[in-house]
């Protein structure tokens, strides 16, 4: 196990012997705050979009169900004929940056999120580390947008922001409320009162809120033409998110609860060696998983493993949507 997988499940467990990276999570304050500061006042410029901008993002390491937000925000902004395009940095892609995302584009190349995003919403999306090139990138190959979307990027100060969301996931919560790398908090949980907080929570909730619902599982390598999800057989769960607990939260509502689990890090980037294990059982993973997956189905199709994967969605309170119309009216945006 690597390092950085121990301290995530340190931070997952709030071990007591992280008291020993304090020091390092001094550091990291002092270099945080220094670095906000030198936006602030001017010394290092903020590019402004000439467009608003919304940052969707979070204030913890891992996972906490921006990417479903992002997807289930996309398509109602559509259908509300907002034209909408979306930035990301591009995690676990190798570029060259910036770059468009498009329905076959490699997640090698631009990300395993990036890949899912287009995939499910079909909306104009770029990436790369520089968030100007690519809102840039996307102005000059699109045309006449809206709104730009930025799919994380909170703490990157050089994007300036009309609107902000944060995703705070009720389940995993702050941990022992510490900043990296003695907790897995990226900014102090003061920063909560200068944004809109969207709590992702089990169950449907009033206010601010979002849930996941699960949908039906799908059959990935669909060659293999079975026609049914049993939920009651053996699986290999392979899951490479932020929080793999989630995942085993979502298999129990489904009703799934004999499976061995293979976790990996998040945006892993997987090998076909990685999806054989001992057991022949069928394998369930994630959607972003499984963006990774059709690459590997495709260059090894003797690989006759099923592979079923778990959609979910996420399901937003009606406040939710009252307060983007709202926030998108105060930067000029109607909806048609």
């Amino acid at each position: 196990m690597s390092m950085a997988q121990r301290i995530q499940d340190a931070w997952n467990e709030q071990a007591s012997w992280l008291i020993v990276l304090r020091p390092l999570a001094w550091l990291y304050r002092f270099g945080f705050c220094l670095n906000q500061s030198l936006y602030e006042v001017g010394v290092k410029k903020v590019y402004h979009a000439p467009i608003p901008v919304m940052v969707i993002g979070n204030i913890t390491v891992g996972g906490s169900g921006k990417t479903p937000l992002l997807i289930e925000l996309v398509k109602y902004l559509q259908q509300q004929g907002v034209r909408v395009g979306v930035i990301s940095r591009g995690y676990g892609g190798q570029g060259p940056f910036p770059a468009k995302v498009e329905q076959l584009s490699e997640p090698s190349i631009v990300g395993d999120e990036p890949c899912l995003i287009v995939q499910s919403t079909d909306v104009p999306m770029a990436v790369g580390p520089n968030r100007q090139a690519s809102i840039e990138l996307l102005l000059q190959t699109v045309g006449d947008l809206d709104l730009i979307i930025s799919d994380d990027g909170l703490q990157h100060w050089a994007l300036g922001r009309q609107i902000e969301w944060i995703v705070l996931d009720q389940n995993r919560g702050l941990g022992n409320e510490k900043l990296l790398p003695e907790g897995y908090l990226r900014e102090p949980k003061s920063r909560l009162k200068s944004s809109t907080v969207i709590e992702h929570t089990k169950v449907a909730q009033p206010k601010n809120n979002m849930y996941l619902d699960v949908g039906q599982p799908y059959l990935l390598n669909n060659h293999l033409e079975l026609s049914w999800f049993d939920a009651n057989q053996y699986f290999n769960a392979v899951v490479g998110i932020g929080f793999p607990q989630r995942f085993y939260q979502t298999l129990s509502k489904l009703g799934v609860s004999q499976y061995q689990a293979h976790e990996f890090p998040d945006h892993y980037d997987y090998e076909i060696a990685d999806l054989i294990f001992d057991s022949q059982d069928a394998i369930i993973t994630t959607e972003k998983d499984a963006v990774k997956f059709k690459s590997l189905l495709q260059q090894h199709p003797e690989f006759n493993t099923p592979i079923w994967v778990v959609p979910v969605e996420a399901v937003l309170s009606s406040d939710c949507y009252d307060l983007l119309k709202q926030q998108l009216q105060q930067v000029g945006i109607q909806f048609s």
